[in-house]
């Protein structure tokens, strides 16, 4: 058995979480570099490889699905958690089908990162008939969605959605994407 419990990539860009779950995972024994975007991941990819990595969903106005997806390419064993403030099923469907092991909602801490490492199987048992999904909550679902098939423009998201701009606005005022 190896020293550590493996090498780990955050991309994240959002510096102080990235700093805090770096030390976090670094107490437990890991390895750990970060990358702020895309860019900064494929200069890393360039000349290491990982055992795990943590990737959140949005990155200032870039995804984090084409990091799933290099992370991935450069090594298919490495075990990929995505890390979201707006989850949605269908970036959940596309960021497995791109080799994400797991995708969890922020706030999760480390240990939730680090449990959703060792899941290598899906759960056969998880209730079908869960909790409703609430109608706000589909409503952020839809925006968000939208808002990413738009490139995060906001005028043309509030035109696809049927609402006026200033609405929007609002809207993503009480809760800002993240």
């Amino acid at each position: 058995m190896s020293a550590t419990p493996g090498r780990l990539v955050i991309v994240e860009d959002d510096e102080d979480f990235a700093r805090t779950l770096a030390r976090s995972f670094e107490r437990r024994g890991y390895e750990v570099r970060t990358a702020v975007d895309p860019a900064e991941l494929d200069a890393l990819l360039a000349g290491e490889r990982f055992d795990f990595a943590v990737v959140d969903l949005k990155l200032g106005t870039h995804s984090g699905l084409p990091c799933v997806a290099a992370i991935a390419e450069a090594d298919p064993a490495t075990r990929i958690v995505v890390l979201t403030g707006f989850a949605s099923i269908a970036t959940a469907v596309e960021a497995i089908k791109l080799g994400a092991a797991h995708y969890l909602p922020k706030p999760s801490n480390t240990d939730d990162i680090e449990a959703a490492f060792g899941r290598a199987a899906g759960d056969a048992e998880v209730p079908v008939d869960g909790r409703a999904t609430s109608l706000r909550t589909l409503e952020w679902e839809k925006i968000n969605e939208t808002l990413i098939a738009t490139g995060f423009n906001i005028s043309e998201t509030a035109r696809r959605l049927g609402m006026h701009r200033r609405t929007l606005a609002r809207k993503l005022e009480k809760r800002p994407v993240r």
